[in-house]
């Protein structure tokens, strides 16, 4: 049997990013408008791959590498702009907030960040239609 000729693969270029490295309200990167920008930017410069670390919450030491998790989410990547949004924490809530920069102080992160969670989770829990 003759050799089959190898086809070549297209060649594709990307970006590794965590979601924890974009600008954000709340000390940490998430999944809101800075992550919306960021694909589209990527789709308009015509990259063909995106990848992320784990999106575990971290265990000691705070690498997203080392999870409490393999199958939770970490509820820190969620979008308090979002959130405002949608009705669920004030708008004026996220004036006080510092922006993400540089290196995250999940401590500080914590504090500021899960009442907000923890309100909107309440508010749209009460506004939730009953057998939702």
């Amino acid at each position: 049997m003759e050799p089959q000729p190898v086809t070549p693969l297209p060649r594709l270029t990307g970006i590794l990013l965590h979601p924890t490295s974009l600008p954000s309200r709340g000390g940490i990167g998430d999944f809101g408008p800075a992550a919306y920008e960021f694909l589209d930017f990527l789709a308009s410069a015509r990259q063909g791959l995106s990848q992320m670390l784990p999106l575990g919450p971290p265990a000691q030491g705070n690498s997203p590498y080392s999870s409490t998790s393999a199958f939770a989410g970490n509820p820190l990547l969620i979008s308090l702009e979002r959130l405002a949004e949608r009705g669920w924490i004030s708008p004026s809530s996220l004036d006080q907030l510092p922006l993400a920069s540089g290196k995250v102080n999940y401590d500080e992160v914590h504090q500021l960040k899960l009442p907000l969670l923890k309100q909107a989770a309440a508010r749209f829990l009460a506004s939730a239609a009953p057998d939702a």
